[in-house]
């Protein structure tokens, strides 16, 4: 009888446990804006059919502390924005402003960095046009 009492206790204490830390769990979403976001996919979606349509397409790649984007068309940007997120850590997301630039390339340094999986957006706006770049990349 005592071993029956016994193993219901550790069972709640298992329990009970299990409970403790899930709680403690951080559950944050990519970002803060997740709903709002989602409800602009389809204008989303237009700027990825923009971007597929273009002959030269950008490349990015992380480069010592920077992230590196080469795109021969950078003198005809009319604005443009860079996000780099961490999906895991929204402390070390970051966001660059983009201008009209000569040359081929340009870096942004990241000034908060960790090993892992990152999503680099990249939106473009060219002859009235807007354009949507995205990219999963391992740093």
């Amino acid at each position: 009888m005592k071993w029956v009492v016994a193993a219901f206790v550790f069972f709640a204490l298992f329990i009970g446990t299990l409970v403790f830390i899930s709680v403690r769990q951080d559950i944050g979403l990519v970002s803060k804006d997740y709903y709002q976001d989602e409800l602009k996919h389809s204008e989303k979606m237009a700027k990825q059919v923009n971007a597929s349509q273009l002959s030269e397409q950008p490349q990015m790649t992380f480069e010592n502390n920077s992230l590196k984007i080469v795109y021969p068309l950078f003198s005809t940007i009319e604005a443009g924005e860079l996000k780099v997120q961490r999906p895991s850590d929204e402390r070390l997301d970051q966001q660059f402003e983009i201008a009209a630039r000569g040359g081929d390339s340009q870096s942004f340094e990241l000034k908060v960095w960790e090993k892992g999986l990152y999503r680099v957006s990249l939106t473009l706006t060219m002859d009235g046009k807007e354009y949507y770049f995205e990219k999963l990349m391992v740093l």
